[in-house]
């Protein structure tokens, strides 16, 4: 399995619109997407313009697939990296799993 954690610092004033990006986006990429196990994103209550994304890959090829797809073309590398400043990707193993 693969891991992808990406922190990203949104530009000022579109945590709601990044957040409503990234609604539409989950069940027409993610969603469908036979490979991916798991795409989960959170915002902190504390830190405003700022997102985390946690998603979880059968493979490589899985991960491929996903940034191929048109929905992730349209609306993560179109509209949503808009709104970015910067974002870092850490790839991780899982270790443990309960």
């Amino acid at each position: 399995m693969l891991a992808k954690v990406f922190p990203i610092q949104l530009k000022p004033g579109n945590q709601a619109f990044a957040e409503e990006i990234v609604r539409s986006f989950a069940p027409l990429g993610p969603g469908v997407e036979e490979g991916t196990l798991s795409f989960r994103v959170y915002r902190h209550p504390a830190n405003p313009d700022y997102l985390l994304f946690v998603e979880h890959f059968a493979n490589q090829a899985a991960y491929d697939a996903h940034t191929g797809s048109a929905a992730y073309k349209d609306l993560i590398a179109g509209r949503f990296a808009d709104l970015i400043v910067e974002f870092v990707e850490h790839d991780h193993e899982l270790l443990v799993s309960l």
